[in-house]
């Protein structure tokens, strides 16, 4: 049975996803793993403000999403400065964020953003995976909001 980060790497590379941006953190720990057995080249960066910008120009340099992956709450919203340029300018990007466990949300556990209510005026579609059978659509469907109409994150 494959995890849901291993699962969430097939579906990068299921949509042709080369190169990903980001800051690595233990609440995605799983797609850390999956991608040291992947070709997606992955970049470290320092800072989440800092990789976000660096997927937001893969994005305007290639036209196909650039790829964000932080860890959650500060990491989730210093990434928010690379979203908003990306939705001013029109550039294709998906943000992954880790999350708390489902057991202890809405009980302002260590870290806890709402991520729907923070990035819902700055992103197209904001939504959270909360069933791995899911991750093969709802990827595929980030790629396809990020990159229809007006491109966005």
């Amino acid at each position: 049975m494959r995890t849901g980060g291993q699962l969430i790497v097939d579906a990068l590379e299921a949509n042709g996803v080369d190169r990903l941006y980001c800051v690595p953190g233990e609440s995605y720990l799983a797609v850390l793993d999956a991608l040291h057995d992947s070709k997606i080249e992955t970049v470290v960066c320092r800072q989440e403000g800092g990789a976000a910008m660096m997927a937001d120009c893969y994005g305007r340099l290639s036209g196909k999403p650039g790829i964000c992956f932080v860890t959650r709450g500060p990491g989730a919203t210093n990434a928010s400065a690379g979203v908003h340029i990306a939705r001013q300018d029109s550039i294709p990007l998906i943000l992954f964020v880790g999350q708390i466990g489902r057991g202890i949300k809405e009980r302002e556990a260590f870290q806890e953003v709402d991520y729907k209510a923070f990035y819902g005026s700055i992103a197209k579609w904001v939504v959270e995976i909360d069933d791995a059978a899911r991750i093969p659509e709802l990827v595929t469907r980030a790629f396809a909001v990020a990159t229809s109409g007006r491109p966005g994150p």
